[in-house]
């Protein structure tokens, strides 16, 4: 009976997540000391959530609907991985405490725009499943008035 609240819940916990992981990649776009490799600062690197779903494989989902059982398990968060892949952004800036000795500035490979891409489909997603969860919660609540 609770199967698809709890479906739903899993998903509103993963984008929660993805929320704060871009949240926290908004607020290091500037970061030039992120961490410390070998005696050097390096800047901060865009991160993102990788999830999948819970429990089970395709192929018991497929078997599970070919004798018309319940599917899914929801979906969880795997890991939080950096974004290795784009090149960070140099920046000429003799000013700087991290220029180089050409005067150029190694800044976080995080772009604004994609992470407000990404946080509008986040919430949008997030909303859904809110949506989601009520509509289960209501007709929950009208099952039980019906039993009355």
């Amino acid at each position: 009976m609770f199967n698809g609240m709890n479906i739903t819940a899993s998903a509103l916990t993963a984008q929660r997540l993805r929320m704060d992981v871009i949240s926290s990649n908004m607020a290091n776009a500037e970061s030039t000391r992120a961490k410390l490799v070998d005696g050097e600062w390096q800047p901060y690197q865009r991160k993102s959530v990788v999830m999948q779903p819970k429990g089970n494989s395709f192929s018991n989902f497929l078997q599970m609907a070919s004798n018309r059982q319940e599917a899914g398990n929801g979906v969880k968060v795997t890991k939080i991985v950096e974004d290795t892949e784009t090149p960070n952004k140099l920046i000429y800036d003799t000013e700087h405490p991290d220029a180089n000795e050409e005067g150029y500035v190694s800044m976080p490979n995080v772009d604004p725009l994609r992470e407000m891409v990404d946080l509008m489909g986040t919430t949008r997603s997030y909303e859904a499943n809110v949506t989601v969860f009520n509509a289960s919660k209501a007709m929950m609540t009208k099952a039980l008035e019906i039993g009355k």
